[in-house]
């Protein structure tokens, strides 16, 4: 047996925790290091500190001079009551240099037990107040908290670049009832580098980041980055009201969609990113003058691999370091605000990759994934998904949607893949799948999941927009969850942006046998609150740009783009164009390179610009085009049968039937003289839009003789009306027409 004559001549047997801590897997480092009370008057102060020469206690060092155990690396020192003041600093020597430190094991731990309790339970909102690092102040000393979930490891480890990266140094204790690890280490400094050291029950070690870091490094580094939590400064009321207007479903909204590291780039330095300062001052100002509402950010939660765009996060907390630190992005949100625009972020809680310092297997068992790969491993993506049915695993999502409105104060998240999450069978053959407990295909717990974070989201603040990226005909995704929706204020209008790009992309001999492409969505257009999205995905992997889907020679195809762009904006719901859109690149999107800038020298280009912000401008300025969104009495067709000149009119309506615009889109390059179309009320109509006008680059085909561009409608019947009009319908053109008198 191994033993020590201590200086009170004391015998103890420390060998079995020298052991322990000499291999990494003390499970209970507090019972034993730091002050221990060891008889009725003597108290021995452990510390275990890798390649220190020698530790005394700072005050008097020489008298209270620790001494080595086994010739290890333990150093023991005894002490009566009366000298325990002395102990609160220690003198530690290494081979270069010396340090005065506190040893961490004398404070107890500053974890709330109420907040593990709710996390346990799934509810804690604010999870990451509590998880993760933390600057604090604890019993008279200014430090770090850490605190990681990782029920099933043997021993959990604080290292970083303070303890030169040893793991034995920074034991972490361990609240039994939640499997939460915790350690309070004095007197670091922001921006060290940190991980866990993970152990788990066969012995086996991996280094994590941490899942709750506020920063971590820029790929290809992976570990987390203390970063004190620096919440944007909060709204004044002006601009609270703003939001809140922006935000509601009957405001005229159209969304930017941004990935940040290729809307633009430096070429003269590299092609190197714009920093979130450069963005703040370069892309709100852009968005701003393009008239759009809202800017949406693909991920920006810190992702390893630049071609996932961030749909593949390991710092679900982190923003990304690409483009600036912490408070760069907090610059960024606060600069949106000032312009009064909206900001949204792409949220990601259907799954995350493998990357070993990440969750997967994050304490040696799965933790956060489920354990049969039927139901926690993404096929098409090699991902992994998230254990919906386990109650941390819903605190951490609940708390991560929860940080990013609160911490801030976004406009709203827009979920990524909610149909992979909804169903067990997504993607999967026979067999390849396990039913729920009623044997359907629903996901139960994240369809809990989703409720509750949507619940608890707009419970906080109902100004807010959760957007739904859902591809299936899912029902009652934007209904309240107490009428047993999903919750969501928006859903991506999925088969709206399929039918219509089908549509579109046909030969116009052809669009006449696909009429029903452009029309059928409105037999659903007032079942959900639906945004219309021309995303990124539909400029990616193959499929081209949107002008190089349009038939035809060149004129052709910037002016069905230019018709279709109409169109849209038209078309009930909100509006959602990705970066690029407005420039009609000819080549689709490359996440490695910034945006062509110099197609704007082109007249043709430019001329696809100056549609957009046009149809922003008209479609915030008319009522018609957005008030009764969601209500068959804000649209009615004028004649939607017309495939054989593949013609589309409509009327919109405000919230007063008074408040009326006319919409005609055309999709053949034939002129079309006296057109007679019926109105559904008399009086003089404004022509308001033309995107055939020649300074959209059109071929300036004018609908109304006249530079007024008003037409008087006539007590002639058409189209099931008493009254019409009659125009000169232009190539390849949407129109819009006001009425302005009756």
């Amino acid at each position: 047996m191994n033993s020590i004559l201590t200086p009170k001549n004391k015998i103890y047997d420390y060998s079995e925790q020298l052991n322990a801590l000499q291999v990494g897997t003390f499970s209970d480092p507090f019972s034993f290091l730091g002050l221990h009370k060891v008889d009725e008057s003597n108290y021995e102060v452990r510390v275990y500190l890798p390649d220190a020469k020698s530790v005394a206690l700072a005050s008097k060092p020489a008298k209270f001079l620790f001494k080595k155990y086994l010739n290890s690396d333990l150093f023991l020192l005894q002490v009566t009551e009366q000298e325990l003041p002395m102990v609160n600093k220690l003198k530690v020597t290494y081979a270069n240099h010396t340090r005065i430190q506190q040893d961490v094991y004398q404070f107890s731990s500053s974890i709330s037990e109420e907040a593990l309790y709710l996390f346990n339970e799934g509810t804690l909102e604010r999870a990451y107040q509590h998880l993760g690092a933390h600057f604090i102040e604890h019993e008279g000393a200014k430090g770090v908290r850490f605190a990681v979930w990782a029920p099933n490891a043997k021993s959990v480890s604080v290292i970083g670049e303070f303890n030169c990266w040893q793991r034995s140094e920074h034991f972490m204790r361990k609240h039994l009832a939640s499997g939460v690890w915790e350690i309070f280490i004095p007197e670091l400094e922001a921006q060290q580098t940190y991980k866990y050291s993970v152990v788990d029950s066969y012995g086996n070690v991996s280094d994590r980041s941490d899942p709750f870091a506020f920063k971590m490094q820029q790929a290809p580094g992976t570990a987390s980055v203390l970063q004190p939590l620096v919440s944007r400064k909060k709204p004044t009321s002006k601009q609270l009201k703003s939001r809140s207007r922006r935000n509601k479903i009957d405001a005229p909204i159209c969304i930017y969609e941004v990935q940040l590291g290729s809307w633009k780039r430096r070429a003269d330095e590299e092609n190197r990113f714009l920093t979130y300062r450069e963005l703040a001052d370069d892309l709100v100002q852009y968005v701003k003058e393009l008239g759009f509402t809202h800017l949406q950010l693909m991920p920006i939660s810190e992702y390893p691999f630049d071609g996932s765009w961030g749909y593949q996060p390991v710092g679900l907390f982190s923003p990304t370091s690409r483009f600036g630190s912490y408070e760069d992005f907090v610059y960024f949100v606060e600069k949106c605000e000032d312009a009064n625009l909206g900001l949204l972020i792409d949220w990601v809680p259907g799954h995350f990759p493998s990357d070993p310092h990440g969750l997967h297997k994050f304490d040696g068992t799965h933790l956060f994934e489920h354990a049969d790969m039927r139901q926690g491993f993404h096929p098409d993506w090699n991902t992994y998904i998230y254990n919906y049915d386990r109650p941390e695993v819903k605190s951490f999502l609940l708390a991560n949607a929860m940080y990013w409105l609160n911490e801030f104060q976004l406009d709203g998240l827009r979920v990524d893949a909610v149909a992979s999450m909804l169903y067990l069978d997504y993607s999967r053959n026979d067999g390849e799948w396990i039913a729920n407990q009623y044997g359907g295909r629903e996901n139960l717990g994240a369809i809990a999941c989703l409720q509750d974070v949507n619940r608890r989201c707009y419970g906080q603040d109902n100004n807010i927009m959760m957007v739904a990226e859902e591809s299936t005909a899912w029902p009652g995704v934007t209904q309240s969850v107490e009428h047993q929706g999903l919750g969501f204020g928006f859903k991506w209008n999925m088969g709206w942006m399929n039918d219509s790009l089908s549509y579109i992309s046909r030969d116009p001999i052809h669009r006449r046998y696909h009429h029903h492409e452009m029309t059928f969505s409105m037999a659903y257009a007032y079942s959900e609150n639906y945004i219309l999205p021309l995303s990124h995905d539909e400029v990616v992997h193959g499929k081209g740009a949107l002008l190089s889907k349009m038939p035809g020679d060149d004129w052709q195809q910037f002016a069905t783009l230019r018709a279709y762009y109409g169109f849209m904006y038209a078309h009930p719901g909100k509006k959602l164009l990705f970066m690029g859109s407005e420039l009609a690149p000819r080549s689709e999107w490359d996440h490695n390179e910034g945006l062509d800038w110099q197609l704007l020298d082109s007249p043709a280009h430019l001329g696809i610009q100056r549609t957009v912000k046009q149809l922003n401008r008209i479609y915030q300025g008319e009522g018609a085009l957005y008030e009764c969104d969601n209500s068959p009495a804000g649209f009615q067709w004028i004649d939607g049968d017309n495939a054989e000149q593949s013609i589309f009119s409509f009327a919109r309506y405000g919230k007063s039937k008074e408040d009326l615009l006319i919409v005609i889109s055309h999709f053949t390059a034939q002129v079309f003289h006296q057109y007679k179309i019926g109105v559904p009320q008399t009086g003089v109509y404004e022509v308001i839009l033309n995107t055939d006008d020649k300074a959209l680059y059109g071929s300036g085909v004018t609908a109304v003789a006249g530079k007024q561009q008003l037409i008087e409608s006539a007590a002639i019947s058409s189209h099931g009306f008493e009254n019409s009009i009659v125009l000169t319908i232009p190539p390849l053109t949407t129109l819009y027409l006001k009425r302005i008198t009756g």
